[in-house]
């Protein structure tokens, strides 16, 4: 699978202020970088920096007056899609030590308040059997709604409203794959057929000794799916984080096939 990939940003900015992008598709070893450009306007440097996990890359930027800017890329993705069924569970003592984090709650991902729901549930089931049924609960008992959710909107929130948007299905997901003891990370991405167009997110669950993309809104498939960034919720894989305020003026995200 080939995506193109276009964002435009420009938001106004009342004051100076320091921001952090995380808008460029991540080079990795099932998702490969073509050809890409990153155009910024800014009075002052720009400086990379490493994303989460080693994955991805963050850009700092100084707005005086507004941020501005512009990306396209052309990716491949190279990954198969996966039967999450027959996928086996790692007891969380076995787990990778750098993937601790994402056995525990977070900002968003109030394991603790969903793991009696989870254990009732979901009774004997684990590892693939048990994502899987997650994923496909979380994609028939949740609304995709359009401003049903805001900044603030927790995965508890979220089961409780049965509505949300993509961020809201991800963290969920990641909620109740935690307290289920499967590793469970946040992942912006752009996917193809996303309705309306924007930056995706989804979840990324830690199987058989690797991590296997999942999109509980049922709009993209794993194997077209170009992570930007990953995370333990929303606070990790922002596109935009303004040490500030900002004011929206422009912005538009295109992701498309190509043959």
């Amino acid at each position: 699978m080939r995506l193109s990939i276009e964002v435009d940003l420009h938001y106004a900015l009342p004051a100076p202020a320091d921001v952090l992008l995380q808008i460029e598709a991540a080079a990795m070893a099932d998702q490969r970088i073509e050809a890409e450009r990153l155009t910024i306007w800014s009075d002052h440097p720009v400086r990379a920096a490493t994303g989460e996990d080693g994955v991805g890359q963050r850009c700092w930027v100084r707005g005086m007056h507004d941020v501005q800017a512009e990306y396209r890329a052309t990716v491949e993705v190279a990954r198969a899609p996966v039967q999450l069924e027959a996928l086996g569970a790692t007891p969380p003592r076995e787990v990778p030590a750098g993937l601790t984090a994402y056995l525990l709650p977070s900002r968003y991902c109030p394991v603790d308040k969903l793991y009696g729901f989870v254990q009732r549930r979901f009774a004997g089931l684990s590892g693939g059997r048990l994502a899987a049924a997650l994923a496909a609960w979380v994609e028939a008992e949740i609304s995709y709604q359009v401003g049903s959710s805001a900044g603030e909107t927790t995965a508890l929130d979220t089961f409780g409203n049965r509505a949300g948007v993509c961020r809201d299905f991800a963290h969920l997901l990641v909620t109740l794959a935690r307290a289920g003891d499967i590793p469970a990370r946040c992942v912006s991405a752009y996917a193809p057929g996303v309705d309306p167009p924007d930056f995706h997110a989804v979840a990324e669950l830690w199987l058989d000794g690797a991590w296997h993309l999942v999109d509980a809104t049922g709009m993209a498939r794993a194997d077209e799916l170009a992570r930007v960034a990953v995370g333990r919720d929303a606070i990790d894989i922002a596109f935009m984080t303004i040490f500030g305020r900002a004011d929206f003026l422009r912005q538009s995200v295109r992701v498309a096939r190509l043959a």
